[in-house]
């Protein structure tokens, strides 16, 4: 079984846009999720696509670092989340001498794919207990 996991730090995307793209691709196949996101309309969609991709380029050199086989069609997101990061704060003058504070949120995004665990092994398992 081959995991791998890809980072985004500091990304100018409000979390809460991010979590909607983000919900998209959750548990499904690691080239559809490329397919959805390549044309999706949300602007976050374009930095997560770059993320999925750069994980499927982690698990392949993974698999050729253990000497394992990787098929790109066994991938699937396993796992994908958004945290907060950093807000930039700044100030818009505004009438009467008054300023307006403006929150430039971040976040930061993280996807982990993983290859399924293989079914015949699975099956054996539970056929060794039925034998015992």
């Amino acid at each position: 079984m081959v995991e791998s996991t890809a980072r985004v730090k500091h990304i100018r995307v409000t979390p809460q846009k991010a979590r909607r793209v983000v919900a998209l691709i959750k548990g499904k196949q690691a080239q559809e999720a490329l397919a959805i996101l390549k044309f999706a309309p949300q602007s976050a969609s374009e930095p997560i696509y770059k993320l999925v991709a750069s994980a499927v380029a982690n698990a392949r050199v993974k698999a050729d670092k253990d000497n394992e086989f990787l098929d790109d069609a066994d991938l699937y997101v396993k796992n994908a989340y958004v945290d907060e990061g950093t807000t930039l704060k700044r100030f818009q003058p505004r009438a009467q001498g008054r300023a307006f504070q403006i929150k430039k949120r971040t976040s930061h995004i993280t996807i982990v794919l993983s290859t399924p665990e293989n079914a015949d092994a699975a099956t054996a398992g539970t056929s060794k207990k039925a034998s015992k």
